[in-house]
């Protein structure tokens, strides 16, 4: 693979950990970088690729960079009320409730420990807004795929080691509801014809209902459509962080 120099004057080898889509991998791959993923999944995509456990590789101290998506099951602040030990809600029948699932969540800010503790000079951890701010330590950085260039938004913390901030690429403007009704384009947020303007306009992008829910329907793989690394950070972390 051909040199590929970046702001820090040397080559890369980069370890994507938890990626299966190959997106973040690929990004480093084209620019010229050495980069492998690693997910107990197999890669959507060929390339390099470890499936398997990424303590397996973690500790090679082989890695210029390591970026990290834990998964973010148990570590999101959503789902909060499965945590009781005393449950009225009906939930699906392999929901972990109560002392298991807050097991599980000691678990899985282990995980993030051992990731942002491994011997690596530069580490970018990504993972939403949830209990590591309060249990680790506040993010670097917060971004938006509608930043990056996807019409979309999620709202998502950075923990940085050794990198700079991320610098937004390529901002996609959303379009504005009010009284549940996008509104026209050309009227200006503050025409709706419902409430002439007394009301605010919310800003809704591609992935959001009227309403602000995620339009990603119930499903087997809601899952893993929602954990699929956005386009345009793994563009924007290979341009910012992998070359001058």
């Amino acid at each position: 693979m051909g040199a590929a120099a970046n702001q820090w004057g040397e080559d890369m080898k980069v370890l994507v950990a938890c990626e299966y889509s190959g997106r973040t991998r690929d990004a480093f791959l084209r620019l010229g970088h050495d980069a492998i993923s690693c997910d107990t999944l197999p890669t959507e995509v060929p390339g390099p690729h470890y499936q398997g456990d990424i303590r397996d590789i973690l500790y090679d101290s082989w890695a210029d960079l390591l970026i990290a998506h834990p998964p973010c099951t148990f570590l999101t602040i959503a789902a909060e009320w499965a945590y009781k030990d005393e449950q009225k809600k009906k939930m699906r029948p392999d929901t972990l409730i109560g002392a298991a699932r807050r097991q599980a969540r000691e678990e899985a800010i282990e995980f993030v420990m051992l990731l942002a503790n491994a011997p690596i000079e530069r580490i970018a951890i990504e993972n939403p807004i949830g209990v590591l701010s309060s249990r680790w330590r506040e993010p670097d950085q917060f971004i938006q795929p509608y930043e990056y260039g996807d019409d979309a938004s999620k709202r998502t913390c950075l923990w940085l080691k050794g990198l700079p901030k991320l610098r937004p690429t390529k901002m996609i403007d959303p379009r504005w509801v009010c009284c549940g009704e996008t509104l026209p384009e050309g009227v200006g947020k503050y025409g709706c014809p419902n409430c002439l303007g007394d009301k605010k306009p919310l800003p809704r992008w591609g992935n959001q209902t009227n309403s602000g829910q995620n339009k990603e329907p119930p499903g087997p793989n809601r899952w893993k459509i929602r954990s699929t690394t956005w386009q345009g950070w793994a563009d924007a972390w290979a341009d910012q962080w992998g070359k001058t």
